[in-house]
């Protein structure tokens, strides 16, 4: 089943904090050089979560040198002039807390989840590293090598893997999102130190970032903590962004890989709006609805009529996130019961789709929908690192955290006139892409490259 991004009330943590009286909660600062700091106040647990997000991902990449957004986060742990390799990780460890960081198509970011007492140690670490970075040739050949054995354990290893990534090759002809995030197997292979130092130097300025600290702290005492450990850094002039659309697409395009699986596996996406401007793009709210009726909770329409009922797919799911920097998609996948074929089970997905687009859905059925979405969201309330996570992303995706209740109200408000609106407007098999695993036979002993045959029709 597939794994849906919606965004939650974040600021209504603070009606929960302060029994029921709205607060000003979260604050924002931005220092002289453009970092701007945002610091969610929730005093429940003595603990803080600190993320520092790089507005760069992987469409900020050229042809070449894909996956150096997510190299550069491996050497970010790897020492700067004054901290050894390695040596982040053990003190944010001793410190008692845990630490990771991920790169995505659309930013990179970093976090801690430690003590509140230890948040000034754990912040001067971080920004230590935003500027003083030591990228020296032998830490990089030693961890591009992880990088690749990471893409041959995560991708080529993993048939699933394998066919979102050619799907994406295949259904974005120009914009960068069709690049994998890690990147492709050849330019990791060419690639030097110098790619991932230039990739550091162009990207990782305070005023191309965002801080977001979330926890028993106070927002005022952080704020003078990072315009102390951040606040040195000047502001660089950041690399043009241009424009990245990609052409309209005039036709159904189909891809096969063929990879050693016990099972297949099929992967349809249509092209879909991004959320732009919250007031206006009334389908995005009436998608995320429609994605919660074929996939949401146990009794959404896959579940119920593909897997229960007709049992033609063993799992079926749907996916949207229109919160992107680029171009978004709408997803449905599955897998086919035995005795059923691929084929069978995408005509039984397309079934469950005319069905929204010729009855609409009922005033019940949307009620439930709502209701299972709004209180799936509200529930992440009580993650701080859940917060942290809405707020970095809302940041980094030009939505802007001040937007996020508001996106809320907005999916509370969408009407079975819109849903079934919005599935007939996008679903056109001229916008569509399927991606379809083709099992072939496992030989432990000898395992073989996958291949990936596209064709168009």
């Amino acid at each position: 089943m597939m794994k849906r991004t919606l965004l939650y009330p974040a600021l209504c943590v603070a009606l929960a904090a302060t029994g029921g009286t709205a607060v000003a909660n979260p604050y924002e600062k931005q220092l002289a050089n453009g970092l701007r700091v945002i610091v969610k106040e929730d005093h429940r647990a003595p603990t803080a979560i600190q993320m520092v997000w790089y507005k760069a991902g992987a469409v900020d990449e050229k042809d070449g040198t894909s996956g150096v957004a997510h190299v550069l986060e491996h050497m970010m742990f790897k020492g700067t002039q004054k901290v050894g390799p390695g040596e982040f990780s053990r003190r944010v460890a001793a410190a008692g807390g845990r630490e990771n960081a991920f790169t995505s198509t659309d930013y990179t970011a970093y976090f801690q989840m430690i003590p509140k007492a230890r948040l000034a140690e754990i912040m001067a670490l971080e920004a230590d590293r935003m500027g003083r970075l030591a990228l020296t040739e032998k830490e990089f050949s030693s961890e591009i090598k992880v990088v690749m054995e990471e893409r041959r354990m995560r991708t080529e290893d993993e048939p699933r893997a394998l066919v979102g990534e050619a799907l994406r090759a295949v259904a974005f002809q120009a914009h960068p999102y069709r690049r994998p995030v890690i990147g492709w197997m050849n330019d990791l292979e060419h690639m030097n130190w110098k790619d991932a130092r230039d990739w550091y130097r162009s990207w990782y300025a305070p005023n191309n970032a965002v801080a977001v600290i979330v926890g028993d702290v106070d927002h005022n005492e952080v704020f003078r903590l990072a315009e102390k450990h951040y606040g040195g850094y000047a502001p660089r002039a950041l690399p043009e962004r241009k424009p990245q659309r990609e052409p309209e697409q005039a036709g159904i395009k189909r891809v096969t890989v063929k990879a050693p699986s016990k099972l297949p596996y099929l992967l349809m996406a249509w092209k879909a709006p991004r959320l732009e401007d919250v007031d206006k793009d009334r389908d995005y709210y009436a998608l995320e609805v429609l994605a919660t009726v074929f996939d949401g909770h146990d009794a959404a329409r896959f579940s119920k009529h593909l897997v229960r009922e007709q049992q033609v797919a063993q799992s079926a799911g749907a996916g949207y996130d229109g919160t992107v920097r680029g171009e978004a998609l709408f997803m449905f996948d599955g897998q086919p019961a035995e005795g059923k074929t691929v084929a069978e089970l995408e005509t039984a997905l397309r079934g469950e789709l005319k069905r929204v687009q010729d009855e609409g859905v009922s005033a019940e059925e949307l009620a439930r929908v709502k209701t299972q979405t709004v209180a799936a969201q509200v529930y992440k309330r009580d993650s701080m690192m859940a917060q942290a996570m809405e707020i970095g992303h809302s940041e980094m995706t030009g939505l802007g955290w001040r937007n996020i209740d508001k996106v809320l109200e907005k999916i509370r408000g969408v009407t079975a006139e819109e849903v079934q609106a919005v599935a007939k407007k996008y679903f056109r098999d001229d916008h569509l892409t399927v991606a379809v695993l083709d099992p072939q036979p496992i030989d432990g002993s000898k395992p073989k490259k996958p291949v990936v045959q596209r064709h168009a029709r």
